[in-house]
């Protein structure tokens, strides 16, 4: 479970993105073609947490994981987190398109 400070940040975050906006502690997420799937990075007590979501569809943001970062090593992003981000991208592209009725 995430932080009561974390969750309150990633929350506001993601109420910005909601709204059109970008929180200054956002960024693109690179390997994923553009400014469509974000990362928020929240950091507490040592210890780094992320979420990311995808802003590609007009009708929601989806929240396509959050997680604690465990390595103390580099930036970069597990690969099984990776793939869980790539597998729920796919589906939330899938969810859109039923709602959309495939526009």
């Amino acid at each position: 479970m995430f932080p009561d400070a974390v969750r309150d940040k990633i929350g506001y975050a993601l109420y910005v993105a909601q709204r059109g906006g970008k929180h200054r502690d956002t960024k693109a997420l690179s390997g994923f073609g553009g400014a469509g799937v974000l990362e928020v990075i929240s950091d507490d007590r040592g210890d780094t947490f992320r979420t990311v979501y995808t802003v590609r569809f007009e009708e929601a943001v989806y929240v396509l994981h959050a997680y604690q970062k465990k390595s103390k090593r580099g930036r970069s992003i597990p690969r099984l987190d990776l793939e869980r981000i790539e597998q729920r991208l796919r589906e939330a592209e899938r969810i859109s398109r039923d709602k959309t009725g495939g526009k």
